[in-house]
């Protein structure tokens, strides 16, 4: 992030329900404010401000224009290593994100496939501190992994997936 965005700074960015959707669209994909409004069936006007939030913020770049209709669509996607600002969040931020994350898991379980494989992983444990520098390491890893297949061509079948993963400290309580 730079500093001239330091009001768009923080998990505040990306705790909106629409700007997470938006965000995992553009991962492996190119697109206009347009063509995300239809893919969510939402209004441009509102992909668009959101979009030029995530873009102010440095979680999407513009990547090409294309003329369209005596208009240039500015074309956007999201990177994998762009949140990496955002790892101090305020309690209230990170707080927001985790409820939003939550909701987002829920609608997105709507449309989980009968029959398909699946990993599954749910943590709430004391680690060494080397040992969390080395499982905040691989998370981040995780996630470029999963931005590279989303961009990958390739010639094989192809699924669709859904991912969230996020490591953070608690206080150790898990009432």
């Amino acid at each position: 992030m730079t500093g001239s965005n330091a009001a768009l700074s923080g998990l505040r960015l990306i705790a909106h329900p629409l700007r997470l959707r938006m965000l995992s669209l553009l991962t492996g994909a190119t697109l206009s404010a347009a063509e995300i409004a239809r893919e969510l069936s939402e209004s441009q006007p509102n992909v668009s401000y959101h979009l030029r939030r995530l873009a102010d913020g440095g979680l999407v770049r513009l990547v090409d224009h294309q003329k369209v209709r005596g208009g240039i669509a500015k074309r956007y996607t999201h990177d994998s290593d762009s949140a990496e600002g955002m790892s101090r969040s305020t309690t209230g931020e990170m707080r927001e994100l985790l409820s939003l994350l939550a909701r987002e898991m829920t609608r997105r379980g709507e449309s989980y496939r009968e029959g398909s494989t699946h990993a599954f992983t749910d943590a709430h444990v004391s680690v060494s501190i080397e040992d969390r520098d080395l499982l905040e390491a691989a998370t981040r890893d995780l996630g470029r992994r999963i931005h590279a297949a989303a961009t990958a061509d390739g010639d094989g079948a192809r699924v669709f997936v859904s991912a969230t993963l996020m490591l953070f400290e608690t206080t150790g309580d898990a009432g």
